[in-house]
């Protein structure tokens, strides 16, 4: 049987098995959230698709997102994940990451973890507009907020699909099988 599922996950695996299981699900796990955050940083520019083909790469040169370990590099890391085979090479954001990592750090013992903090701008309810767009107030109050505690690579943009994909915000479309899955939680 063919789940109805949103338009832009349909005709590759890779983008469909990420929208299935991952995509739009609340996310508690402060590993996962930086994993996430992350990978919406390397997007910057790029299709989301291949984003997910380079995942396992990055995945292995950030040493599986653990922000303790990542906010430890050095610029011989920095070296050392721009020669990695299959990562996207910008050194920029791998710099981007590694101080994020340290941002991301200190809200989580402000606020006894990252997720509490991001899950704090909703009061734990998952947000769901019912119009296309690309960044809201949200998003932009969240961008604010974590540039100032250090984040960089953050805007608005980049933040509202951050947001979607931790579940916070449900922007899965009302015919995708994953929209009542999600709304029903």
């Amino acid at each position: 049987m063919n789940k109805l599922r949103c338009s832009w996950a349909n005709g590759d695996p890779l983008l469909e098995v990420y929208h299935d299981r991952e995509w739009g699900t609340p996310l508690f796990n402060d590993q996962k959230h930086f994993e996430y955050i992350t990978l919406e940083v390397f997007q910057c520019g790029l299709s989301w698709l291949t984003v997910l083909r380079k995942r396992d790469a990055l995945r292995r040169a950030f040493d599986d997102f653990d922000p303790s370990i990542v906010a430890s590099y050095t610029k011989e890391d920095v070296e050392r994940i721009m020669a990695c085979d299959g990562v996207i090479k910008s050194r920029v954001k791998i710099e981007a990451t590694i101080r994020n990592a340290s941002a991301f750090i200190k809200i989580a013992k402000e606020y006894g973890s990252y997720s509490s903090y991001i899950w704090s701008f909703t009061n734990g309810e998952i947000k769901r507009y019912d119009i296309f767009q690309t960044k809201n107030e949200l998003s932009e109050v969240i961008s604010k907020d974590l540039k100032k505690r250090g984040f960089s690579f953050l805007g608005p943009v980049t933040i509202y699909s951050y947001l979607e994909s931790v579940g916070i915000i449900n922007s899965h479309s009302k015919d995708c099988f994953r929209f009542s899955e999600l709304k029903n939680l």
